[in-house]
């Protein structure tokens, strides 16, 4: 798993990644009340917006760390979206891309450079 300093989290399994956001963010946010998570098909560029998540606090964009074609949001989270907040790491996540660069993921901070990351906060 590597992440990025807006908070988001990638799992590569093959070309495909798996995106999140961290369980720092989740528990800044607050609770999850909506996630507009993104359709397949859709090209995202690393940096891009990618899906939205709104708490009883605010409303935040959830970046694509890498970039490449959505292939799946995550369904259970139009129904569940406090899913988000019980599993950030894990059953949250929003969706899931066909990476066009895996090296952009080997570029992102592992979980000790993250950990330092959020040290300086």
């Amino acid at each position: 798993m590597r992440f990025t300093k807006d908070h988001e989290w990638v799992r590569l399994e093959g070309d495909v990644a798996t995106v999140g956001i961290t369980k720092h963010a989740a528990d800044a946010l607050g609770d999850v009340v909506f996630v507009e998570t993104p359709d397949a098909g859709k090209t995202v560029g690393q940096g891009d917006s990618f899906a939205v998540v709104e708490s009883v606090k605010a409303a935040s964009d959830v970046y694509a760390p890498v970039a490449g074609e959505v292939i799946e949001g995550n369904p259970v989270l139009a129904s569940a979206p406090e899913t988000v907040n019980a599993d950030p790491e894990g059953d949250g996540w929003f969706g899931r891309i066909k990476v066009s660069d895996a090296s952009q993921v080997e570029a992102l901070m592992d979980r000790a450079a993250y950990d330092a990351f959020l040290a300086t906060l």
